[in-house]
């Protein structure tokens, strides 16, 4: 599959994977949990369902091993702190505004996103 197929399949996937993400967060936050936690939860959460959909649908990836598993580990761990750090970030300086709280998880979100698709493509899934 070319990178176009892979691009769209990966959108699919991640579309799927968001809506994971953002749901748990603002069930944390509605539940009273602080922001930074929550995040991290929501995000673990999203990434594993992407991880797996990932693996399967959109990289067609049978195999793997420990240095596969290593480098996704390596990779979310890298992109948990980025994610989390993004959305405290957002936090601390967008403005008083309606969906704020959304604003940030979709910040952080796009950010990560990004660098997930290079880093899959490049060296997990290559």
């Amino acid at each position: 599959m070319g990178l176009r197929g892979q691009l769209a399949r990966f959108v699919a996937v991640g579309v799927v994977s968001a809506l994971v993400d953002f749901g748990v967060y603002h069930l944390l936050l509605q539940l009273g949990v602080v922001p930074p936690v929550a995040k991290g939860v929501s995000f673990i959460l999203g990434t594993t369902t992407a991880y797996l959909l990932n693996r399967r649908f959109t990289f067609t990836a049978s195999g793997g091993g420990k240095s596969r598993f290593a480098g996704f580990v390596l990779l979310y761990g890298t992109t948990f702190a980025l994610n989390v750090g993004v959305n405290t970030l957002a936090l601390a300086v967008l403005p008083a505004m309606p969906l704020r709280t959304s604003a940030a998880w979709v910040l952080a979100q796009g950010v990560a996103t990004v660098v997930n698709f290079v880093m899959l493509r490049t060296v997990v899934f290559r």
